[in-house]
């Protein structure tokens, strides 16, 4: 059975803050109190990297002898044209639920000199894998719909409840297939498997293959908007930024799942992210008297990350696939951007990994609600 899991890779963190609490305080949002800090001096943003795909059907991964499996990894590592139908033969089909989906063209030209499009389907675990190849006339939700129904047939899985996808292009095509099928359409960011799948395949399959078109621009390219102002039931009454040791953070997304707490989490073995547990892991800490309400709104949103504007001196919270707020503002000083640059330079020297977490008291160690958000760069396709 192939091994499929994304590369392990040591990120490494400089980091001067002072640790004070469970989760310390970085600034205050009226007066930002000075904590000494330098921002780190290597700004080369790192992130997560999959290891490389072996194309593997469900007839190929009944091969037994290794001498068959050299063969077809020497075959198929030759052929970027190979598409995939895989799932992970020690994992229940019925307990894949949710699934991942691009719809998209590639820089990659047809025998018509027109843009391949193809269709690339996982779950969050990669335990199931599926790529296809489309001409570009037949981009359609009939197309998409039945495709969906032929990855369950061939992988004898069951339609999936939900279907996260991250291009605001796409959003009519893919919501009106699943709506047909009976299945839940989330526009989100949080597609970090297929985000991070979608690099690794540009690096080893497209770039490879025989009709690549090197500087071709990614004909749907991802929605940056403006950002807008912040609904009423999302305000909090307090922030701060923060910040918690990675030990502290793998055990707030391990009680996600044992408790009420709203939230979030992400499979960092997955994503291979390799952090010491005393390193520091910026975040911002949100404090309201109606915390519950205001985390249960914020649970809707598919949360997916926090950015600082140092120009506008304000924070940026993206939620959906192409919706920004102004989630909270500072007094801009040479002190407030010299902290706020701090907080972003330390998210990014953390491959970008941060969060936010929702308490009643800023002092308060309990979370009534704790993302764990992955800054990501746009695929390059």
């Amino acid at each position: 059975m192939a091994t499929v899991s994304f590369n392990p890779t040591r990120i490494r963190t400089t980091s001067t803050f002072k640790h004070r609490n469970s989760i310390s305080i970085l600034t205050s949002p009226a007066k930002p109190t000075r904590i000494p800090c330098i921002i780190p001096s290597n700004n080369t943003r790192t992130h997560p990297k999959l290891r490389h795909f072996r194309p593997n059907s469900v007839s190929e991964s009944s091969l037994s002898t290794q001498e068959e499996e050299g063969v077809l990894d020497d075959l198929e590592e030759d052929d970027p044209t190979v598409e995939l139908s895989y799932l992970d033969p020690e994992t229940e089909p019925q307990s894949i639920t949710e699934w991942e989906l691009d719809f998209c063209s590639r820089p990659i030209l047809d025998v018509r000199g027109k843009k391949v499009w193809e269709l690339l389907v996982c779950n969050n675990s990669l335990a199931l894998q599926y790529t296809k190849y489309f001409p570009n006339n037949v981009i359609n939700s009939i197309t998409l719909k039945d495709a969906i129904v032929t990855i369950c047939e061939e992988l004898g899985a069951p339609l999936p409840e939900k279907i996260r996808f991250f291009r605001s292009q796409m959003q009519t095509i893919i919501t009106k297939a699943c709506k047909e099928l009976g299945i839940t359409p989330i526009p989100s960011k949080r597609c970090l498997s297929l985000l991070l799948w979608l690099e690794e395949r540009y690096e080893t399959v497209y770039s490879r293959h025989p009709g690549f078109q090197k500087g071709s621009k990614p004909l749907l390219a991802l929605d940056n908007p403006f950002p807008m102002e912040l609904p009423e039931n999302l305000f909090g009454e307090r922030w701060a930024f923060v910040q918690l040791p990675y030990s502290a953070v793998r055990e707030e997304v391990s009680s996600l799942e044992k408790s009420f707490v709203f939230g979030a989490g992400l499979d960092l073995d997955l994503l291979g992210i390799e952090i010491d547990d005393k390193t520091l892991i910026p975040g911002l800490a949100v404090a309201s008297s109606r915390a519950k309400p205001l985390a249960g709104w914020m649970n809707g949103l598919e949360v997916s990350s926090i950015e600082v504007d140092t120009a506008r001196a304000c924070l940026i919270l993206s939620v959906g696939i192409s919706t920004r707020y102004i989630y909270a503002t500072y007094k801009k000083t040479s002190v407030t951007t010299t902290e706020a640059g701090a907080w972003e330079a330390a998210k990014k020297s953390c491959g970008g990994l941060h969060f936010l977490a929702i308490q009643e008291d800023l002092e308060s160690e309990d979370c009534v609600g704790f993302w764990l958000l992955l800054d990501l760069p746009p695929p390059p396709v």
